[in-house]
């Protein structure tokens, strides 16, 4: 079941018992334009219009809506918390980038619930449906992925054809000849004290 107009939410909401507050119609038209939302996200993007609406009410809005079944709730692993849609009731699977984490709709092969038929029930013979999630990368991860691989590459090969400081200049001893002769010490001429000079002038 897909939904787009306002009146119709509130006919909806209606129909399953709950009053058509506009916390839950602003839910309701933000995830028919952006599937697969967190509570987090839909409540950062109806606080413009809502600003009251606290990020509790958004998390009792989705939870009611997805226990009356106007709202699909959908549990995917690194995923960073539950999301939700709008479409519902058509057994529909979901393709999920493992990089990105992009997350896409994906018909059911069969056409009605619940699509796949398990080999053992274990008692459980009313089958209501099968969720199957197809983990894949994206085009554009995948280009980027193969981007990043190259040019990594290319930096190791850089590195490796390029000779290191020590390896470009050969080592060269000094000749003797360079060297400097050490400074040598001369030792300045004894200077006689006053009284040395007169005794021996006594003496002469």
């Amino acid at each position: 079941m897909h939904i787009t107009s306002a009146e119709t939410w509130v006919e909806q909401v209606r129909e399953v018992g709950l009053r058509a507050t506009p916390g839950r119609i602003a839910a309701l038209r933000f995830l028919a334009e952006h599937p697969h939302s967190t509570a987090a996200e839909v409540h950062a993007g109806i606080s413009d219009d809502l600003p009251s609406v606290s990020m509790q009410s958004v998390h009792n809005v989705v939870n009611d809506l997805s226990a009356r079944g106007v709202l699909r709730r959908i549990d995917m692993p690194g995923t960073g918390g539950a999301r939700y849609e709008t479409r519902t009731a058509d057994n529909h699977h979901h393709m999920q980038c493992v990089i990105c984490g992009r997350i896409e709709d994906v018909e059911c092969v069969v056409g009605h619930a619940p699509c796949l038929t398990p080999s053992q029930t274990h008692g459980m013979h009313t089958v209501l449906s099968a969720d199957v999630t197809f983990r894949a990368v994206c085009t554009d991860c995948a280009e980027r992925t193969e981007q990043a691989a190259l040019a990594h590459a290319a930096g190791r090969g850089a590195d490796a054809g390029e000779p290191r400081a020590a390896d470009a200049l050969p080592e060269q001893s000094t000749p003797a000849s360079a060297v400097p002769p050490a400074p040598t010490t001369r030792s300045s001429p004894r200077i006689p004290h006053n009284s040395e000079a007169s005794t021996g002038g006594t003496h002469g």
